[in-house]
Formats: C-alpha cells, structure tokens, sequence
C-alpha cells in the first residue's frame, strides 16, 4: 500500500484572520502546536491532541490541521476504520476513513472545513484510496449552530464535496436508523475494480445474508 505522506499547505484568509492549512503532519509537529480551547465535538481538547499526535504516526494515520499562527483551530483525520465497524470487515489495505473534521465556531463557514479536504487531496497518494467518512446527526452541532438536521446534512455534504466525496447508499443499520445519516466517499482514479466490489459488498452486506 502506498503509505508515502506529501506535505502540502495553503494560506486561507477569512474574516477572523488568516489561516494555514497544511499537513499531513507529524506527531512531533503537531505537539509544538496550542490546540484551541474551543476543539472539544469528541473529546477535551488535551485529550483530542493526544489522540491526533498517535494517530499522525500511524502509516495509514494523517492529519491535516488549520492553525492561527501557533494554535489549531481545526483538522481532519484519515485512518484505517475501526476494528469494530463493518468497513474494516472486507480487510481492504487500500480503505481509509475520514474518521473526524472539527472547526472551531469563529471559523465556520468561512471555507475551512472545505480547504481542510482540499489540501488533504492535493497528496497524489489519496488515489490509491477509497476514502470513507460516515456521518451521523448525533454527532453534528445542532445547537451551537441553530440548524436543523437537514440545513446540518446539506453543510455536510458540500463540505466533503469540496474533498471529492460523494453520498454512496448502504444497508449500515446505524445508518439506516436516520434518514439523515449517511455513508460519503471518494474512489481514487488508482482502484481497481476487484477493490470497487469489495466496497460494495461492504456497503450492503445484509443482502448476502438468507
């Protein structure tokens, strides 16, 4: 599998300042970094920048962050899926999970989720991928930001358009269990078909089942 990491970066500038967002990057270089207070959807922030310096290690891990000078505002991690869910099934070398995306408040919607995805698929390396991500309303800020699940999905779905992924249909019960939830993903121009089939025996998996 083809675990070469291109570190690639832009400059984002939005109405609260500018931003960099680079990556992958390193778990060395992402310990210098602050991490904002305001990164807590999955965890506390500590305990979030613990998790991400393991996982920017990994062969398979990668970490795109978006920082104000010193100090994460926002990333997005790709890693192999977790052990206990149905797309690590298939065992498939060449299946990644866009497994987080967190922004803090003063940066939504000013493109960084969007930027985030772009530059994690400058890397020439993404298209020996499938890349999923799956998305559940009980995960997204409702509150904070005052949508309701459907306005949430639609921003979603636009942001992980901006990274190439698209809405894929699944029998995944816990997708299934809400007309909002979903399964995205982005099909690198470097997969064969035999991986293709594999994906779509994960995908609906129930109806092999009598």
């Amino acid at each position: 599998m083809n675990h070469h990491k291109t570190y690639n970066a832009k400059e984002l500038k939005t109405p609260n300042g500018n931003l960099i967002i680079e990556g992958p990057i390193s778990g060395n270089l992402l310990k210098d970094y602050e991490f904002h207070k305001d990164l807590v959807a999955f965890r506390p922030p500590e305990q979030q920048k613990k998790a991400l310096v393991e996982i920017a290690d990994l062969p398979d891990g990668r970490i795109i962050i978006a920082r104000e000078r010193d100090t994460i505002v926002g990333y997005v991690t790709y890693l192999y899926p977790d052990p206990l869910e149905r797309w690590s099934e298939g065992k498939m070398e060449n299946l990644i999970e866009l497994g987080a995306i967190e922004v803090i408040p003063d940066f939504r919607g000013s493109g960084t989720g969007k930027n985030l995805l772009r530059v994690s698929m400058m890397d020439d390396a993404m298209d020996d991928y499938i890349i999923i991500t799956t998305e559940y309303y009980w995960h997204w800020d409702l509150k904070g930001t005052g949508l309701n699940v459907w306005e949430y999905r639609k921003i979603m779905e636009k942001m992980m358009n901006a990274g190439g992924l698209v809405w894929y249909a699944t029998d995944d019960p816990e997708i299934s269990s809400h007309p909002a939830n979903c399964l995205m993903a982005r099909i690198g121009t470097r997969i064969d078909q035999d991986s293709i089939q594999r994906f779509d025996q994960l995908r609906f998996m129930n109806r092999f089942m009598y």
